[in-house]
């Protein structure tokens, strides 16, 4: 299973990601934000977290427009799978990829700690077999969900708490086929016991099963 990480300029998580697939037992192959193309034999795409852009104009605006884009909206469309984090959510709602868009929290400070996530949607195949509550981490400054849960295919919510004050509480969505995800925590944060949890490797992992 190859899975393309996609870097841009002010992406900082890249390498932690990487990491993570391979410790799930896949191999990751880098995409540049120039690349017209994803990597010769992708199977899936995972954007990974950082300030792509500097966050100009909004957070993930700019890198959606990217001429990778384009290949990872071409993949997506013909069911490969796409997983944003963090600002690779950011991205991919920027890129009509993913319903709703994601706002400052709202305690209008950047939140950096452990949270925990309940499953609502174990239907994907990024959270299939996954049973909450995950200990994963957060840490952003624009990562309240705006939009409607009704409508939205909603597959992680804040377990007990709401601390970036995203509509519902929720933390992750994907479209309505299921094949692209988006959340704010960091499962590429939590696959090593020297990092306080391993409950985000079992995320990779489907995602490299799948």
């Amino acid at each position: 299973m190859t899975v393309a990480v996609v870097r841009f300029p002010g992406t900082l998580d890249h390498d932690s990601a990487a990491r993570a697939v391979r410790a799930a037992g896949g191999d990751a192959a880098p995409a540049w934000h120039q690349d017209t193309e994803l990597p010769a034999g992708t199977h899936a795409v995972l954007i990974p977290g950082g300030f792509s852009y500097g966050d100009h104009l909004r957070p993930g605006a700019i890198a959606s427009r990217s001429p990778i884009m384009g290949a990872v909206r071409r993949h997506a469309e013909a069911g490969g799978l796409v997983l944003g984090i963090c600002n690779g959510f950011q991205v991919l709602c920027e890129s009509g990829l993913l319903p709703g868009a994601l706002r400052t929290n709202a305690s209008l400070s950047f939140v950096c700690r452990q949270v925990r996530l309940d499953v609502t949607d174990a239907g994907t195949p990024f959270t299939a077999g996954l049973e909450g509550p995950l200990s994963i981490p957060v840490k952003n400054h624009d990562g309240a969900w705006y939009g409607d849960p009704s409508t939205a295919r909603v597959v992680l919510r804040y377990h007990g708490e709401n601390p970036l004050g995203a509509v519902d509480a929720v933390a992750g969505v994907a479209n309505a086929a299921g094949n692209v995800m988006g959340l704010m925590p960091h499962p590429e944060e939590a696959v090593d016991p020297l990092l306080g949890s391993v409950d985000g490797l079992g995320l990779i992992s489907a995602l490299v099963r799948a």
